[in-house]
């Protein structure tokens, strides 16, 4: 039996492409994400989401990342942990919530405004912020905030 040899060369450009293709993309991701953040920080400390004056700041100090407090005086945890605790069970509503859940839920009764819209840029952008600021803390579902 003959034995066929075949020639088979890499291809160099080829696979040169495909990583600078990978990495092309790569930074595209990491871009959006921190435009994403970026855009959730400037909410976070300016949007009032057409409610009463006030922004998520205004309890949440030092943009969530230090201990904050209410209208009425009484201290609450930042938010350093906030991402790493949801979903969670809400006594209140008896149901078990998720982070977007609590942004909206912030927006319509600390804000008494409209909150975002469920799969809006903006409620991603909102949630990309305060992830970012857990970024790192060990996941504990249904913990406390911190």
């Amino acid at each position: 039996m003959k034995t066929v040899k075949r020639n088979v060369r890499p291809l160099p450009g080829f696979l040169m492409g495909l990583m600078l293709s990978a990495s092309f993309v790569s930074h595209a991701a990491d871009t959006e994400l921190e435009n994403a953040i970026s855009r959730g920080q400037h909410s976070f400390s300016h949007d009032t989401f057409g409610g009463n004056g006030k922004v998520c700041e205004s309890c949440h100090l030092a943009g969530g990342k230090q201990p904050g407090r209410l209208p009425d005086g009484k201290t609450i945890p930042s938010l350093a942990n906030a991402a790493t605790i949801f979903p969670r069970f809400q006594q209140r509503t008896g149901k078990v919530i998720t982070l977007t859940d609590q942004i909206r839920s912030c927006a319509t009764n600390a804000l008494q405004g409209t909150p975002p819209d469920y799969g809006s840029a903006e409620l991603n952008s909102l949630a990309s912020y305060i992830t970012s600021i857990s970024q790192g803390k060990p996941i504990n579902m249904g913990g406390s905030p911190q």
